[in-house]
């Protein structure tokens, strides 16, 4: 029960400050940056709004008001699936991806210094790996794509 409550606390730490930086740096919280990303690394920067959901951790609902945020500030459209029109894409923009860029120097330095920074590469590398165990990524992508690598925001 150790391990699991330092892991619990360590995450709610890390993205507290995470956040804080985001929101003070760009007025971008810690969901829409993750949205972005998401986007970003997805093929054509589209996703199924349910598949959507599900890497970014958050309800159907949630999503949804999230995404209609992004929309009102032009980050992020909609658009039918071509392969199936009763499905809804998120799509990335141009101006979500610019935006995504002007944060991603903040956030990678953050994690760089509330998480990296603290271990040596090899115990980086085990963490990941004792990590890694825990996730499972055998779900597909949308409107019949593989699914995306799970991303931490390693946007160039």
């Amino acid at each position: 029960m150790h391990a699991w409550r330092n892991l619990l606390h360590a995450h709610a730490q890390v993205t507290r400050v995470l956040e804080a930086e985001l929101e003070e740096a760009h007025g971008l919280p810690l969901a829409s940056y993750d949205v972005l990303v998401q986007l970003s690394e997805a093929p054509d920067g589209a996703l199924r709004m349910s598949e959507l959901a599900d890497a970014v951790l958050l309800s159907r609902s949630g999503l949804t008001r999230l995404v209609d945020r992004l929309v009102r500030e032009g980050l992020v459209e909609r658009r039918s699936c071509p392969s199936d029109l009763r499905g809804t894409l998120a799509v990335l923009t141009p101006a979500g991806l610019d935006r995504l860029r002007a944060a991603s120097g903040t956030h990678l330095r953050g994690v760089a210094r509330h998480v990296l920074a603290h271990y040596s590469p090899a115990e980086l590398e085990l963490l990941g790996d004792l990590l890694g165990r825990l996730v499972t990524s055998d779900e597909p992508g949308g409107c019949g794509q593989p699914a995306s690598a799970a991303g931490c925001g390693q946007t160039e």
